[in-house]
């Protein structure tokens, strides 16, 4: 019961904290989109910028860390398009934003406070392995799978289907953030040091991220309704909550991943879909209601499903 009460709940009293708000309308939903742009656009990127620039990228990128928790990712996705396709006989674009709700966890929203209060500070170094590549390798495997199943019939060139991915990936506000954190981290490695002043500002900027951030996604689940295809959020909902975990728990142990490792591998792939699932579905604007309804419900049911994936924890 500890890891519920100090460790799970205090994240989501912010969340919850954030719908009251909107629910009682002290806050406009402009107000609240504000926010939430401010945290997406500003704070996250230069919270991750700070992590990406001062990661020791020759001991942190452990290939069998990235392997265990993005097979998981991938071998979800592949089982979501699979069912929604052949089971709930949605149409191909359908069935692809569906298993992209099973393949993009909130690794930063909820998976970076949650390890932090579990483990504490120095745990987030695997976390924020993952993070490093988690959007541009998802939002780009995404966007070309649609791409090319939209593309079936009007003949468009294969180049230029992964170009028209490709840019979409890269005007990505954390994208952005993650590439410049890289850059800097190699200027580092070169010599070049920014002076004191500047890391203050990135650090001050960055501690509003989180907070904000999960006040903000509160604010914008309240807009989204249970509504749509049942089975459907279900197969989100099991997805991301118990495939994904399960697969990263497994091949962790086979991979003989150290504590630290298999902590933040496990603990980021337990973390419900982000809103950024359903936002990959209103761009293309497809399984909007299922996708919305995803978020919300999986959201609220990884109260139950982290705390047993806590407990599984060494």
């Amino acid at each position: 019961m500890t890891a519920l009460f100090d460790v799970i709940l205090p994240v989501f009293l912010v969340v919850g904290f954030g719908y009251l708000v909107c629910w009682r309308k002290w806050l406009t939903e402009v107000a609240v989109d504000g926010v939430m742009r401010f945290a997406q656009n500003f704070a996250l990127p230069v919270l991750l910028f700070s992590a990406i620039a001062r990661l020791d990228l020759g001991a942190n990128y452990n290939p069998l860390l990235l392997l265990a928790f993005y097979c998981g990712a991938i071998l979800s996705f592949l089982l979501g398009v699979a069912l929604a396709r052949y089971w709930l006989k949605r149409p191909i674009e359908d069935a692809i934003a569906i298993g992209f709700v099973c393949l993009f966890s909130n690794s930063l929203l909820l998976g970076v406070p949650i390890t932090e209060r579990a483990y504490g500070a120095e745990a987030l170094v695997g976390n924020f392995t993952i993070i490093s590549i988690h959007s541009p390798l998802l939002y780009t495997f995404g966007i070309t799978a649609m791409e090319f199943a939209r593309a079936q019939g009007q003949n468009l060139p294969l180049g230029r289907v992964a170009l028209r991915a490709l840019s979409g990936v890269l005007h990505t506000p954390l994208v952005i953030g993650i590439l410049c954190g890289f850059a800097m981290n190699l200027m580092g490695l070169a010599g070049l040091v920014m002076p004191d002043g500047f890391w203050a500002a990135v650090t001050m900027m960055s501690s509003a991220a989180l907070p904000a951030a999960l006040f903000g996604l509160g604010g914008i689940l309240y807009r989204y309704r249970p509504e749509g295809e049942m089975r459907a959020i279900a197969l989100c909902c099991f997805g991301s909550l118990l495939l994904h975990p399960a697969v990263t728990f497994g091949l962790g142990k086979l991979f003989a991943l150290s504590i630290a490792e298999m902590r933040s591998a496990v603990v980021t792939a337990a973390m419900p879909p982000g809103v950024n699932a359903y936002l990959f579905a209103a761009l293309y604007g497809v399984a909007k209601r299922v996708s919305a309804s995803a978020v919300l419900v999986a959201t609220g049911l990884s109260i139950l499903t982290v705390w047993f994936w806590l407990g599984a924890l060494p």
